[in-house]
């Protein structure tokens, strides 16, 4: 392979080199057979009926279709061609098959997975033999509700054919799927995709994270602080929003009060090459600190540039925070030396109300009372986002008022967030909370307003299963 290796594009030769340290043969495909195939998600029911359509308009085109999980299993496979479905059999890319880098070397839904952005793989650029035989186009698919990879969606078709559309219809394809999973949700707005940014943490931005004290918070920033001062590399990890960036900050100042801490966050797969230039020699500066925030979604090409720019020294000037160590990328993951997990904010309550005040005095530059039934019921949501979900419920509710009540919480905070509502009953649902969350209202008076029984209020409380205090 290294003859090769001058004359293919930086990322196919990136992807190469791991499938050497991964110990891939060049000379066949090892079969990885589960007969655990999950055809129950989202995603598998809303990929199979795109990919199935569009299978149904192919006729004769020798082209196979598969989807992926995020590992790069594959679930599903589609093609009217029998001498493309033999030959594919033969190399193992079937239903139950584990075709990623690790299994099946460079190929095209594998670097669409390990780079997270579209690939297209020809024939020459396989690291397997028997795969030179096609070119392969790949594109990763992402949760339209929290960015997180759910697998991939693959065409793959002979290498002697035209593959000049085959990337573009599997990009149709990918996008049609998220957009499918995104109505069959319940139409929720899809998480912008990130833009990247590196930033310097100065006092300020700690100000919430000294205004947590619960015990599990403390214990996870006193093991931080304790792996610095140590000289280990840390990755902070944990559920997304509840404050890893905020430990490694204050862990990285406790030690080195005089040090400059950046954090940068990545940014969409295409746009990580000019964000690490922006960063990347800040490493070697002096008294310096970069905690890359989400390091587990950076693509395998990027992870290993970071890890070879890390050069060791007494304090490393590197913090990785992720969702689990096991989701770091290997060539970063093998660089630490402590792991420290954030606790999520349902599990410490009594974080809650400091954190609320400080956000809310964040805000508006003055203090914000919080009325008791405004603080139970935020104590009694699940924060399914964490930090920052309370932090975007405080700014809000603070911005309308002095002293926050149920009335000025949203809905969302006060209800259990089972099944995705129609908007109907949305609409529904928010003007039964209106009055009910009423200053002195009652069941009574709520049940007059909106022109129902109280049996029929109760019941209406019941079915939108709403948290509220009192009641």
């Amino acid at each position: 392979m290294d003859d090769g290796l001058e004359v293919v594009r930086p990322r196919v030769r990136a992807s190469w080199v791991r499938s050497e340290r991964y110990g891939v043969s060049p000379e066949e495909v090892e079969p990885v057979f589960t007969g655990d195939v999950d055809t129950g998600s989202l995603f598998y029911r809303c990929g199979a009926e795109v990919l199935s359509a569009l299978h149904d308009t192919l006729g004769t085109e020798p082209v196979g279709l598969m989807m992926t999980d995020h590992e790069g299993l594959v679930l599903a496979r589609w093609s009217v061609d029998g001498d493309m479905v033999r030959s594919l059999d033969r190399v193992h890319l079937a239903p139950g098959f584990h075709f990623g880098e690790r299994t099946a070397g460079t190929n095209g839904l594998a670097l669409a997975l390990a780079d997270r952005t579209p690939s297209l793989v020809r024939s020459g650029e396989h690291f397997v033999a028997p795969l030179r035989r096609y070119t392969c186009a790949a594109v990763p698919v992402l949760d339209p509700a929290s960015g997180n990879l759910l697998g991939s969606i693959n065409m793959t078709t002979w290498s002697t054919g035209s593959s000049d559309l085959l990337l573009a219809l599997a990009q149709s394809a990918a996008g049609n799927t998220a957009a499918l999973m995104q109505s069959r949700a319940g139409g929720a707005v899809a998480r912008p995709q990130p833009r990247g940014e590196v930033f310097h943490v100065v006092t300020d931005r700690l100000a919430a994270g000294d205004a947590a004290s619960s015990r599990a918070w403390t214990q996870a920033v006193g093991a931080a602080r304790e792996a610095v001062q140590a000289g280990r590399l840390l990755a902070v990890v944990g559920e997304p929003g509840t404050g890893k960036t905020a430990v490694a900050a204050l862990a990285r100042q406790a030690v080195a009060r005089r040090e400059r801490v950046l954090v940068a966050r990545p940014p969409g797969a295409e746009d990580v090459d000019a964000w690490l230039a922006l960063w990347v020699p800040a490493l070697a500066a002096p008294d310096t600190c970069v905690v890359v925030a989400g390091a587990d979604v950076l693509p395998a090409w990027a992870a290993d540039r970071l890890a070879a720019a890390v050069t060791p020294s007494a304090v490393p000037p590197l913090v990785l925070t992720a969702a689990t160590f096991e989701a770091l990328p290997e060539r970063l993951a093998a660089l630490v030396d402590a792991v420290v997990e954030v606790p999520p904010l349902r599990h410490r309550p009594e974080d809650i109300a400091p954190l609320a005040r400080s956000f809310a005095r964040e805000h508006r530059h003055r203090d914000v009372q919080f009325t008791p039934r405004a603080v139970r019921a935020l104590e009694g949501h699940r924060w399914p986002e964490n930090v920052r979900e309370l932090r975007a419920v405080v700014r809000e509710a603070s911005g309308r008022t002095d002293v926050v009540d149920l009335a000025h919480l949203p809905p969302s905070v006060l209800t259990s967030g089972g099944r995705a509502l129609s908007r109907l009953e949305q609409l529904e649902r928010d003007e039964i909370l209106r009055c009910l969350t009423a200053p002195g209202a009652t069941a009574v008076h709520a049940a007059e307003e909106l022109g129902i029984s109280r049996a029929t209020l109760y019941r209406k409380i019941r079915q939108y299963d709403l948290q509220i205090p009192g009641r």
